[in-house]
């Protein structure tokens, strides 16, 4: 597995690279925002972990750029931003995942594995299917019959999540921990908002309808009349 470590705290980057080498993992380094762009654009990695605050480019400019050309790379977001607004636009930007620092090294081996695994399963030119629903992984296209769907970062990866789901009933906290990273707040009801907004996209106008509500258990996505 190659990583790339976009990080200018050089203590940090080491200890991370050093970290990661002895877990078996290959690691190239970059301490710039365009310096870790172009190493990401024109090298083939398996993951880019990527700090926020970084010279001449910040990490959401590099991870909205990264998500261009090279859609099928995962993202792990490293950084001290730990407020939710910082988090929405680390998501927004199209991270995978957001661990704030400081933080345990346990803690980011976990989620590399865990992202790497992920991605691994799905693969990069997998299609997803539910019905007449497909979701190209590879370049994030979402199409229902001939029709185009355009999604935001998060709508997509709610999608992505349902759809790897299928048939299986998710619940809200599954979803929160999956797809927002967030520890679930029982008082939000922004998990209602979004599946709405995919409902929007994704069923009205069609006849069968693929998001359905289980009461009090979560939501499922399957194309059978319920």
């Amino acid at each position: 597995m190659r990583i790339l470590l976009i990080e200018d705290e050089v203590k940090l980057s080491s200890f991370i690279q050093k970290g990661l080498s002895q877990e078996g993992y290959r690691v190239d380094t970059a301490f710039d925002g365009q310096l870790g762009l172009s190493m990401g654009l024109s090298e083939e990695y398996d993951l880019i972990i990527l700090d926020v605050n970084l010279p001449v480019l910040n990490g959401f400019q590099v991870c909205q750029q990264l998500r261009v050309e090279k859609p099928q790379v995962p993202v792990l977001m490293l950084t001290a931003l730990g407020s939710l607004s910082h988090k929405k636009e680390g998501y927004g930007a199209g991270a995978d995942d957001y661990l704030v620092k400081p933080f345990e090294f346990d803690e980011l081996l976990l989620r590399v594995r865990a992202l790497y695994k992920r991605y691994r399963e799905v693969g990069i030119h997998r299609i997803l299917r539910v019905g007449d629903l497909a979701l190209n992984v590879a370049t994030k296209q979402v199409q229902r019959a001939e029709r185009v769907i355009d999604l935001t970062a998060r709508e997509y990866a709610l999608l992505e999540y349902l759809m790897l789901n299928k048939g299986r009933i998710v619940s809200r906290i599954d979803i929160a921990e999956k797809v927002w990273e967030l520890n679930f707040d029982t008082n939000t009801n922004v998990i209602d908002v979004y599946i709405n907004y995919l409902r929007r996209k994704v069923d009205k106008g069609f006849a069968v309808k693929l998001i359905h509500t289980v009461v009090g258990m979560g939501y499922v996505m399957d194309e059978r009349t319920r």
